[in-house]
């Protein structure tokens, strides 16, 4: 029989993923402040699950709160920096707080990580429309900027 505090372990994991499956629930049917709420549970249970801090970030975001997102989506890139879904959710929350230059950087990586995924791709272009310059390319060595 394994010792008691294994036993213990494995009941919080098993609540945390119970809790992470009921957050994931509540964003599929468009209730993400209840979807927070869960969440912000699971996560107190499972602190270090990336997967966790992801699904509440989407949580934040989609209930208005950017702010508590932003912190969740670069909570999940210190656990996994090619979390490509991270990236792109923390591009959105620096986007709506002014900072598109930096929000530009995780769009490309995040398309970068995963090529070909159309929201990624829309939000790239609605952010380099935002910021002047941002889809041109940088001069080349030898470019005569005379030329045009």
């Amino acid at each position: 029989m394994p010792p008691p505090w294994c036993l213990e372990v494995i009941a919080v994991e098993a609540d945390a993923y119970e809790l992470f499956r009921k957050g994931i629930e509540l964003l599929a049917g468009h209730h993400p402040h209840q979807a927070a709420t869960v969440l912000e549970r699971a996560r107190a249970l499972a602190p270090r699950q990336g997967s966790v801090s992801e699904a509440l970030g989407r949580a934040y975001y989609e209930a208005g709160r950017p702010a508590d997102a932003q912190v969740q989506f670069a909570r999940v890139l210190e656990l996994d920096p090619t979390n490509d879904y991270a990236h792109f959710g923390l591009a959105l929350c620096l986007s709506r707080a002014g900072e598109r230059v930096l929000a530009l950087g995780h769009l490309r990586l995040a398309l970068a990580m995963r090529p070909g995924v159309a929201a990624y791709e829309e939000a790239l272009a609605r952010v380099e429309r935002a910021v002047p310059g941002a889809g041109a390319l940088p001069p080349q060595p030898g470019d005569d900027p005379g030329r045009g």
